[in-house]
């Protein structure tokens, strides 16, 4: 019984040391590549480009689960800059180098991008939101409406779906046990099991090259990241079964794209019921693309985005 106790205090040892040294590791090879605005609670982290002229308008990233600002920012940002748009991409809170900012809600979150948006003097903002950002995303407009004059979602989670989420979401979002596990399994597992996430993401394609040291990806495996992430996840579907509800008073112009191919979230759910939802929404299927339309086709995503300031534009009177 003493050599079994040992072995397992060792193991535990083994497992916090590992974590610890990590930890620095993926801080070190990933600093932060933006600016800090300090709101109440804490600091939230973005970075920005700026169009060559005057901006056209302001285009706001807000990525999904298991992310951080660079996934939209790097295949979306200089094609949007180039097109004259200023371009805010957000680490979620509790997500990169964001604090959590007590935002443990899509409405919460939504509140604190307000708040950073008020810290640097933007007023509107075309809100571009990709898979669980998708949720942020609407709720921004639906609590904001005066500050949103334009919605992207990129193979968005939007709708209730059948099946829950895998298993260990609910484990590391536990209350007891979750820092535990997030402590000693989220880094060493992490890392073992990120080669094969990727694939099932940008399947039927391949991932980007270098994608994971490109966007800091190893980041979200911290222990306090890798527990915010679960618990956004673990409880997004008590949220959006409302939310989804209330998607038909969205007015703001919207556009929505997917791939054909997403083995991740349920297009034919989220996707299509936002465009059944938002009066005069379009909605654009790409042929052969996975879960990540920004990387696959960012040009079509881009293009999405133009159409959505146009109509802004159009229905505000401007030329």
């Amino acid at each position: 019984m003493f050599l079994a106790g040992s072995a397992v205090v060792a193991i535990v040892a083994a497992a916090l040391l590992f974590t610890f040294v990590m930890v620095r590791r993926v801080e070190a090879a990933h600093p932060p590549r933006g600016e800090f605005a300090s709101l109440a609670g804490g600091r939230m982290h973005f970075t920005q480009i700026l169009p060559p002229g005057e901006p056209r308008g302001v285009a706001l990233l807000v990525h999904g689960a298991s992310g951080n600002e660079s996934d939209l920012a790097l295949p979306l940002g200089q094609r949007l800059a180039s097109r004259g748009f200023r371009v805010l991409a957000v680490d979620r809170p509790g997500h990169g180098w964001s604090d959590r900012l007590g935002a443990e809600t899509p409405a919460l979150q939504a509140a604190r991008i307000i708040d950073l948006l008020d810290s640097i003097g933007v007023r509107e903002v075309i809100v571009v939101g990709h898979s669980l950002g998708g949720v942020t995303a609407a709720s921004l407009v639906l609590s904001f409406p005066e500050r949103i004059r334009g919605l992207v979602l990129v193979a968005p989670v939007t709708h209730p779906w059948p099946g829950g989420v895998a298993l260990y979401y609910n484990v590391a979002s536990a209350p007891v046990v979750g820092p535990l596990f997030c402590a000693l399994f989220a880094m060493p597992l992490g890392l073992l099991t990120m080669e094969g996430a990727l694939k099932s993401v940008f399947a039927p394609g391949s991932p980007p090259p270098d994608y994971a040291r490109r966007t800091g990806l190893a980041r979200v495996l911290r222990p306090k990241n890798f527990a915010a992430n679960a618990r956004d996840v673990a409880g997004t579907f008590a949220f959006v079964t409302p939310q989804a509800a209330r998607m038909k008073e969205i007015a703001a112009p919207t556009a929505i794209v997917t791939g054909d191919r997403d083995s991740i979230v349920f297009a034919h759910i989220h996707s299509l019921g936002s465009a059944r939802d938002i009066a005069g929404a379009t909605l654009t299927f790409l042929p052969g693309v996975g879960h990540s339309p920004h990387w696959a086709d960012p040009d079509a995503v881009v293009a999405a985005i133009e159409s959505v300031a146009e109509r802004a534009g159009a229905e505000a009177g401007h030329p």
